[in-house]
């Protein structure tokens, strides 16, 4: 599998410090063992979602996978650390494949990704002390652990934007191997010593050290051709195409006649490229973890059926041990008689020892007899099937035993077959789910920004009469919900508690109509603390424009987002909170929550969600997998939509 060189990190480097200073990080998440997923929230951008797999690669990432339903150790610790921090560099350490991510929050923290060999992430205090890697690894001169001060390791070769003539020839003077060889291992690789000997026109099996100065400054004034567009930033994102794919931010004569797709930032090239491999592990990974759990089942269902068997043959075996028993009563009932009269003069021990002889003699009488063991149960065999007599019963006593045994297998063949029936449910809804889950790692859908209207930057809905709906998500959006907004013939609510959006009904210069207040009153409710607090119903109440004001009294203070209400309130008692969630169209396929009555007026495609206890990333992730079977929409677009805290789908 391809790695970073020297020269991808270089190329993503750049274009990440342009893209992240001055972001927020927003959380990580960890879907492979040796992958990280960094969120970050750029100024005028939005989410960012930057990959780093240690010891391949770090790039923007526009294909971020599913992340786990429990997040590892590691993940959380960057969440702990970093959270809220802004982002003041991205660079890369030397020529090195080595990033290094400030990060600035309570103090300066640093994440480093290695990407050489199998690489590492690393988040280091100011100090440059370790607080966690993602591995722990140790050298003899080196140690990544908790605690340990950061050492680097020990660069190799040449920089070739940074070195001197004389530094080259040393290398190659001193090598004790060819050219090609020699530059590969002076920090080059093996794909840009190829392009740089290419360049020269020399052979690049010659001993380097056999070399002449003419030779040598020949391959310096390659080098500096080759990276000579890593200076001037004059980068040409591009992937190889036909036959082994590369990725590269630089063009290469070695690849002068292979067709190539150009891209606009080498952070886009690299994701495409390793995002197709990167789904085809997370595939693989996935189907293995889920043959698992099929195999778990499928195991149960073959022992379960293996059981079913036996009994089955204990049924036939049985009845028929029953049935030759009564048919061969008088034979048996001999063989019983003659074995009780021996029995009088002779141990069990004599009696075997007897019978042995007489089997050896030919003796027709004791031919049927198999063995006798010292409990004396005589072992028979009749029509080829080896029956056990006790002596001490009687025939009909004896053939009752195997019928029992029968019997018995019959009434736990009943609870086989119900346990064969579950579990075969059980495998048919666990297929279902995984091929489910395979689809969608298979086809994943690429995360492109989707254009918002204006009202989606707050809360919204549309009334079942028609009516926008809009409240504020925070203090800075209830100001400019009324400041901006708010009209004179509009209608303001709000809930009868602290921590609740200001609420406008857009009257478009008509009559709001007493059912779109009544929605509105379940919205303002709903997207309130209430929520949090597991409240089922609240007050709520309504004003109009002019008695909504920022201006307080003497002496008084009004917070950011907090308004002065003016005049008497009509009061609504009593509003419930339960919202519906459905994709509606308007303008467009667009997420809308609020009051059932008015998103069942737009769609079919919806459920109902109260106050409850599933956490609001997995309530999220339900309700998409019941709604949104086209994956037309993220999961924090879901999010987004959704009341403060947890909740459960009541419908």
């Amino acid at each position: 599998m391809k790695t970073m060189s020297n020269v991808d990190v270089f190329a993503v480097t750049n274009e990440l410090n342009e893209l992240l200073t001055g972001a927020r990080v927003d959380k990580a998440y960890q879907p492979l063992k040796d992958t990280v997923i960094v969120r970050f929230h750029v100024p005028g951008e939005g989410r960012v979602d930057i990959v780093m797999q240690a010891g391949v690669r770090i790039h923007r990432t526009r294909y971020p996978p599913e992340n786990p339903r429990t997040p590892p150790s590691f993940p959380m610790l960057l969440r702990k650390y970093l959270k809220g921090g802004i982002v003041r560099s991205v660079s890369q350490h030397g020529f090195d494949r080595i990033v290094e991510i400030k990060v600035e929050r309570d103090q300066e923290y640093t994440l480093v990704v290695e990407l050489f060999s199998k690489g590492n992430i690393i988040l280091l205090n100011q100090e440059g002390e370790i607080i966690l890697p993602l591995k722990r690894k140790t050298w003899s001169d080196r140690r990544i652990a908790s605690h340990e001060k950061y050492a680097y390791p020990p660069s190799r070769g040449l920089n070739p934007l940074k070195y001197e003539l004389h530094e080259l020839t040393e290398i190659l003077k001193n090598s004790d191997t060819d050219l090609i060889r020699t530059l590969a291992r002076s920090g080059f690789g093996g794909l840009y010593a190829e392009e740089i000997v290419l360049r020269t026109g020399l052979d690049k099996e010659t001993p380097a050290s056999d070399l002449s100065s003419e030779d040598i400054q020949r391959i310096h004034e390659a080098i500096r051709e080759t990276f000579s567009p890593l200076e001037s930033l004059d980068l040409k994102p591009h992937i190889i195409k036909d036959g082994e794919e590369d990725v590269l931010p630089i063009e290469l004569r070695i690849y002068k006649k292979r067709p190539r797709e150009y891209f606009e930032s080498f952070n886009d090239a690299a994701d495409e490229f390793f995002s197709s491999v990167f789904r085809e592990e997370i595939k693989r990974i996935h189907e293995e973890r889920w043959a698992r759990e099929v195999g778990r089942f499928e195991k149960r269902l073959r022992i379960q059926k293996e059981t079913l068997e036996k009994f089955r043959k204990t049924i036939e075996t049985s009845t028929r041990k029953g049935e030759l028993i009564y048919a061969n009563y008088q034979r048996i009932q001999e063989i019983l008689d003659s074995i009780r009269d021996a029995r009088e003069r002779y141990s069990w021990k004599e009696i075997r020892k007897i019978i042995a002889d007489a089997r050896k003699r030919g003796l027709p009488e004791a031919q049927d007899i198999i063995e006798i063991d010292p409990m004396g149960r005589i072992t028979l065999e009749i029509e080829g099937e080896r029956i056990q007599i006790d002596s001490k019963l009687s025939i009909p006593e004896n053939a009752e035993v195997y019928y029992e045994k029968a019997k018995k297998a019959r009434k736990k063949i009943e609870g086989v077959l119900m346990a064969i029936e579950r579990t075969e449910k059980e495998i048919e809804k666990i297929t279902r789910r995984k091929d489910e889950a395979l689809r969608n790692i298979t086809v994943p859908r690429k995360r492109v920004k989707r254009e918002m209207k204006w009202f989606e930057k707050f809360r919204w809905f549309l009334s079942s009469d028609g009516f926008l709906v809009l409240g504020g998500r925070d203090a800075g959006t209830n100001e400019i919900v009324v400041k901006r907004h708010m009209e004179p013939r509009d209608i303001y609510l709000h809930s009868d508690i602290h921590g609740a959006p200001s609420v406008i009904i857009k009257s478009q210069g008509k009559e709001i109509p007493e059912t779109t207040i009544q929605e509105a009153a379940v919205f303002a409710a709903s997207f309130s603390s209430a929520w949090t607090r597991g409240f089922s119903s609240l007050d709520v109440y309504w004003v109009h424009p002019e008695q909504v004001s920022k201006t307080p009294k003497s002496g008084e203070f009004v917070a950011r987002g907090a308004f002065i209400i003016r005049g008497s309130r009509n009061y609504i008692r009593g509003v419930p909170l339960k919202i519906a969630v459905g994709i509606v169209d308007y303008d467009g396929e667009r997420l809308m929550s609020g009051p059932q009555s008015a998103v069942e007026k737009r769609t079919d495609n919806y459920v109902v969600i109260k106050p409850g206890y599933t956490k609001k990333e997995a309530l999220a992730r339900e309700i998409k997998s019941r709604i949104d079977k086209e994956n037309i929409l993220t999961l924090e677009d879901f999010i987004r939509v959704l009341p403060p805290g947890k909740g459960d789908i009541v419908q």
